[in-house]
């Protein structure tokens, strides 16, 4: 093996390849001591020796500050990311946390939010501020990306006996469209010429709604965590809903009077400890007064740690009085469900509807639900 496969097998094996795919100089050593920085410690767990000593003749050794400048500077932007997550999640080099230079480093996405939440506690303060700093900004970011999601699919439903003059994607009549400019097929093209476009009205929702976010907040729950924070304050801000908002794990959160900070939100939540399903939604019956224009939304991975009959109880009494049910099942990194099928199965059998999906295929669907 030769040339480029063998250059990129070197890189991914380390220093320890090196006696039977040689060694590396120039930009592809610095990858290559960079890399052995943060992966090496997956040799060490497994009892592996470094082989450095106090007398070795080893390049200058990295710390985690400048390990995280070489790092973006010696790979694209893409695998920079996967990277700082590795080194913050994966081996929980914490010391990232703790300089104020090494924040003005980091790249703000979801995963570095993940990290800073569970760090908030541990933060000294003179970094405390930087580090909310940074969480708000990624907090924002999806509050933008989610927004205009949830507004077109709670704008109200089509009506397609009613014309209007506002051109939108998401009110684009197709069929009327199709049928009015079929004169117009040019044959030699091989498509139709729309010269009329028609769009549909919506309709108005009148009746205010209830809507019940009743959160798991373990450990693998994290992203639906940041996810339902600002998907609440963001319907928070709808005309003609109310929203609520319980976090769970063996005891019961109420943080209904804070959906308006997504960040204040998910700092009043200690990630990790048992589930107790059962006594979160049993607490959230308490909150409902008018069950047909309510919808409450459990998001969970199922994983129930109590004896689950108080949780089975609790929905059927729900569904009895017609609250509308929807279960929706954590996803993990690659987007693939992750949840506990048995107790899925059986609440689906109670009435909850049970789905699993993105952020902003939710909100269609509970803007679905509410029509």
């Amino acid at each position: 093996m030769t040339g480029e496969p063998q250059r990129r097998w070197r890189l991914a094996l380390g220093r320890y390849a090196s006696a039977n795919l040689g060694s590396v100089g120039g930009r592809d050593g610095e990858i290559d001591r960079a890399l052995d920085f943060l992966y090496s410690r997956e040799y060490e767990k497994r009892g592996v020796k470094s082989g450095r000593g106090p007398g070795s003749l080893d390049p200058t050794q990295m710390n985690a500050v400048n390990w995280l400048g070489k790092a973006r500077s010696l790979f694209p932007e893409s695998v920079f990311e996967v990277l700082q997550d590795h080194a913050l999640d994966r081996y929980g080099i914490s010391d990232l946390l703790k300089d104020p230079k090494a924040l003005d480093s980091l790249e703000p996405n979801q995963n570095l939010l993940k990290v800073l939440l569970a760090f908030d506690g541990r933060a000294q303060p003179e970094v405390k501020d930087k580090l909310r700093q940074i969480a708000d900004q990624v907090i924002k970011e999806i509050v933008e990306r989610l927004r205009t999601e949830v507004q077109r699919a709670f704008s109200g439903r089509r009506n397609r006996f009613r014309r209007s003059n506002v051109a939108s994607a998401a009110n684009f009549d197709w069929r009327a469209t199709i049928r009015a400019n079929l004169k117009n097929y040019d044959p030699e093209r091989d498509r139709i010429i729309a010269d009329r476009v028609f769009f549909n009205a919506r309709e108005r929702r009148r009746l205010p709604w209830r809507v019940i976010l009743c959160v798991d907040q373990s450990g693998s729950m994290t992203d639906s965590m940041i996810h339902a924070a600002v998907m609440a304050a963001i319907l928070s801000g709808l005309p003609g809903v109310s929203v609520s908002m319980v976090l769970f794990d063996t005891s019961v959160v109420d943080v209904s009077d804070r959906l308006t900070d997504p960040l204040e939100t998910l700092l009043s939540v200690q990630l990790g400890g048992g589930t107790d399903i059962g006594r979160a939604v049993t607490y959230c019956e308490g909150l409902i007064e008018n069950p047909d224009r309510t919808v409450l939304a459990l998001i969970s991975d199922f994983g129930e740690g109590a004896p689950p009959r108080p949780l089975y109880a609790s929905v059927a009494r729900l569904a009895e009085q017609r609250v509308h049910l929807i279960g929706l099942a954590a996803l993990d990194d690659a987007g693939e469900p992750v949840f506990d099928e048995m107790i899925a199965g059986r609440l689906a059998d109670l009435g909850m509807k049970i789905g699993a999906m993105t952020p902003d295929r939710f909100a269609q669907w509970l803007a679905g639900v509410m029509q």
